[in-house]
């Protein structure tokens, strides 16, 4: 029951202990993009395996989810790093699925707080598939609690899959976009604008959003 959280275990133990999984995390945590992407490179082919271990550490270490997709698009260019990134947080968001469904729910409330863990889970409940497209299209709530919530509410594995990638699609191209041209990328190219415009859209929706997603059914 608890093998799942025992596996993510090890895979945070990994990141802490190997060198270079250590400095990619350490560089995502603390946002830093230009020393990320310069381990990426160093590493050859053997990046990718970083990122991933990055990507799937995630799941329990809150760094931005933007820094590992913006290098990896600057690194290997956006229509590599589009679809590879977009399979990583797929699994990445099946691993906080697997710990919610079959973890401890007590672990899970201590970490998140049970009252916010329980009105994330009835949000769930309650907004079906619309709910969990929201979720990864606005920060309404972080990437690893929408799984771990859809995970513990019995989220059919399918419909969470599709809503993911639906729902992390557009933010996830818009970042690896930017991030494939930061060599070349101004203050007076047009593409700079046509991608944060729709950034910007989902940021002004998220509160509202949030707000009517904690509102309880009507009796």
């Amino acid at each position: 029951m608890l093998l799942s959280v025992a596996a993510l275990a090890v895979l945070v133990s990994l990141v802490l202990v190997v060198h270079p999984l250590h400095d990619a995390a350490s560089a995502a945590l603390h946002g830093d993009t230009g020393r990320l992407r310069t381990q990426l490179r160093d590493q050859g082919g053997w990046g990718i395996v970083v990122l991933l271990a990055v990507v799937l550490a995630h799941a329990a270490i809150p760094d931005p989810a933007e820094i590992p997709t913006a290098a990896a698009g600057f690194v290997y260019g956006f229509w590599v790093a589009l679809p590879m990134m977009m399979l990583m947080w797929l699994v990445s968001a099946l691993v906080t699925y697997a710990v919610g469904r079959y973890g401890a729910r007590s672990l899970l409330h201590r970490l998140f707080g049970e009252q916010r863990f329980g009105r994330a889970q009835a949000a769930v409940l309650r907004g079906g598939a619309p709910a969990l497209v929201a979720a990864r299209l606005v920060p309404v709530v972080p990437f690893s609690l929408t799984g771990f919530v859809a995970g513990a509410a019995r989220v059919p594995l399918v419909r969470f899959a599709w809503t993911t990638v639906v729902g992390f699609l557009p933010l996830t191209t818009v970042v690896t976009l930017l991030g494939s041209r930061l060599e070349s990328l101004s203050l007076s190219d047009p593409l700079l604008y046509a991608a944060l415009l729709p950034v910007l859209a989902l940021l002004l929706a998220a509160k509202p959003l949030a707000r009517h997603m904690r509102e309880p059914e009507a009796e």
